[in-house]
């Protein structure tokens, strides 16, 4: 009796080991929320590599944050627009231009390089501006200027433009008018989420579109324009047409997301258009196409 017993135990044993092994856990006995389970950086890694998009974080209003991926080399070129949300709605629309590009043009990408683009990087600024954190058209922007502005800010009120780790300040300048930089650094889910798969994704060259000065923009944190930075600078300035300086003097920056790239050592150039309703997409293409040629290489 007691060894028919004892090989019931170990047929039982057997039988849950077998189905563990090809049906994992049951929920309960895993985390269920993703991102404590797997850090973020892990797992927008993981995301990015193996399939199209990735939600790498979410706004302070829970609105994804998504990163989409095209080719597959191992030189990977980053680009970002919407920092500064429905405001800056225009670096949006450039955005999904060069995503709808990629799709129907494959092979407009180098075998060795790798794309990859975070259309809004502040959906909840989008959202209070155009209605949606998604895709949009033009006619649904509003007129109010009191309201395009307002959309330059997260859902607490910071420019994210003013949040990452270069010269911070909690109180930054944009033109003549004061912003909210944040409690600190990278105190915002948005910045916190670009500067975790930065951190994953190790981009070779990163491009980030703003409006509206018309000019293609070095970074630089007190270090000296990196090498490399010149020469994208150059490369995608002199195919767009628009004119490339080393130094953004305008006004004084701080928390600069592309000026963090370069105290990280990542070249880094800030796209910035003409104005506030052209999305300028031949101009951007032409730099697009040359800066894809030049990591082609």
């Amino acid at each position: 009796m007691k060894k028919f017993l004892a090989s019931l135990i170990v047929i039982f044993i057997a039988g849950v080991v077998g189905y563990v092994y090809i049906y994992g856990l049951p929920k309960s006995a895993v985390a269920t929320n993703d991102q404590a389970a797997v850090p973020i950086a892990t797992s927008s890694a993981n995301a990015i590599k193996n399939g199209n998009e990735a939600i790498i974080g979410t706004s302070v209003e829970g609105r994804d944050i998504i990163a989409y991926r095209y080719g597959s080399g191992a030189k990977k070129i980053l680009f970002v627009g919407g920092i500064h949300g429905g405001y800056e709605w225009n670096t949006v629309l450039v955005a999904y231009e060069l995503m709808d590009y990629l799709k129907a043009n494959p092979s407009a990408i180098p075998a060795n390089v790798e794309v990859a683009v975070v259309p809004v990087l502040n959906p909840d600024g989008l959202n209070k501006v155009v209605g949606t954190a998604g895709r949009f058209t033009a006619a649904d922007v509003p007129t109010s200027q009191t309201l395009l502005v307002s959309g330059r800010f997260n859902a607490n009120n910071v420019d994210l433009n003013r949040n990452f780790d270069c010269d911070w300040q909690s109180s930054g300048m944009w033109q003549n008018t004061a912003v909210d930089g944040g409690s600190k650094v990278f105190s915002e889910p948005e910045s916190q989420a670009m500067k975790e798969f930065i951190s994953a994704y190790a981009p070779s060259g990163v491009v980030g579109w703003y409006s509206a000065a018309g000019g293609v923009y070095s970074s630089d944190c007190h270090g000296g324009v990196l090498p490399e930075t010149k020469t994208i600078t150059n490369v995608y300035a002199k195919a767009s047409g628009y004119p490339a300086h080393e130094v953004f003097d305008n006004y004084e920056l701080t928390g600069d997301m592309e000026n963090w790239l370069a105290k990280n050592n990542i070249p880094a150039i800030s796209v910035l258009l003409t104005n506030h309703q052209d999305v300028e997409w031949d101009k951007n293409l032409a730099g697009i196409k040359a800066l894809l040629a030049y990591y082609g290489k």
